[in-house]
């Protein structure tokens, strides 16, 4: 059983990913958040050639996530949806479904590090903890790069 202070841990841990990927926070959209309202023709636009996008940006935050989950569970079997590593061609199709399986896998992948976190040893947490903090930082990171995007293409539309 872990004590007070491994459980205070977690919780704080649990918490800073919760914010930085679903739950309001005090310094601006998180992740998910970033993402809410988006088009699936405004994830697929493009700011410059050779720049990433929103979908782009999305996919590899999934991606992240299943990969941190893997590494805490010791390289656990399972391959990730999108064939490739790290950054993936977009679907041919840029339709709303597309767009929405892309978000569920977000969250998806989300919610299967969390669980794997939550089943982690108190030793085997500490072994993970920078892990744990860098896939917080980003969630941030890359939501971030979303809003930027967003306003954007926002301002591009009115000119």
């Amino acid at each position: 059983m872990p004590s007070r202070s491994q459980a205070n841990h977690l919780a704080i841990l649990l918490l800073l990913l919760s914010e930085a990927y679903e739950k309001k926070t005090w310094h601006g959209p998180n992740l998910r958040q970033s993402i809410r309202g988006v088009s699936a023709r405004g994830a697929a636009w493009r700011p410059a050639r050779g720049r990433h996008n929103i979908w782009e940006l999305t996919l590899h935050s999934a991606y992240w996530k299943y990969a941190v989950r893997r590494r805490v569970l010791k390289g656990a079997r399972g391959a990730f949806t999108a064939k490739g590593y790290d950054w993936f061609a977009m679907p041919k199709a840029h339709d709303d479904a597309e767009w929405l399986r892309c978000k569920q896998l977000l969250d998806d992948e989300h919610r299967k590090m969390v669980a794997a976190i939550v089943g982690l040893s108190p030793r085997e947490l500490q072994k993970h903890l920078r892990t744990i903090f860098g896939v917080a930082y980003h969630d941030v990171y890359h939501a971030g790069q979303i809003r930027l995007l967003r306003r954007l293409q926002e301002s591009r539309a009115r000119h």
